[in-house]
C-alpha cells in the first residue's frame, strides 16, 4: 500500500482541472473545458490507484481501474460516470457536443469526483473475484499477472 500522501498530488491535480475546466467552458471553450473534465477524472482515477498500489500508467488501465472501483462498490454506475468522462476527452479531439453537453460532461465528472473521493477516505473493501475477467483485471491493476 502507497501512503495516502503519494496520491495527494493526483487529488489536488484533479482538483484544479475540474476548476479550470469550469472556468474553460464560461470563457466559451468548450475544447479545453472537456479536456481539463477529462484530466480531473483521469487523476481522481490515478489517486485512488496510487493510493492502493495499482498500475495506472495507460488509458486502458483507468478504466480497468474505474471497473474495479465499480465492482468492489456493486456500483454499476459508475462505470457510466467514468464514460461519459471519457465522452469529454473525446469531444477534445472531435467537438461534436454543444456547451450544454460540455456542462453536462463536467457536472458528471464532478460527482464521479465525489464518488472518489470516497473512496479514497474509506479503507478498501474486501474484494473477492467472482469471474475470470475481474480476476485478470486485478492481476493487471497489482502487476502480478
Amino acid at each position: 500500500m502507497v501512503s495516502p500522501r503519494s496520491s495527494d498530488k493526483y487529488t489536488e491535480l484533479s482538483r484544479r482541472l475540474i476548476r479550470q475546466a469550469e472556468e474553460e467552458l464560461k470563457k466559451g471553450d468548450p475544447l479545453q473545458a472537456s479536456e481539463k473534465a477529462w484530466g480531473a477524472v483521469a487523476h481522481g482515477v490515478k489517486s485512488v490507484a496510487e493510493q492502493r498500489g495499482w498500475r495506472h500508467n495507460s488509458h486502458d488501465i483507468l478504466y480497468a481501474i474505474s471497473g474495479q472501483i465499480a465492482d468492489e462498490l456493486g456500483r454499476p454506475d459508475l462505470r457510466v460516470m467514468f464514460r461519459s468522462a471519457n465522452a469529454m476527452h473525446i469531444n477534445y479531439y472531435e467537438n461534436w457536443m454543444d456547451a450544454d453537453e460540455v456542462q453536462n460532461g463536467i457536472d458528471n465528472a464532478k460527482a464521479y469526483l465525489s464518488e472518489l473521493e470516497a473512496v479514497r477516505a474509506a479503507p478498501p473493501p474486501a474484494f473477492v473475484p467472482q469471474t475470470p475477467e475481474q480476476a485478470g483485471r486485478l492481476r493487471r491493476l497489482t502487476g502480478t499477472s
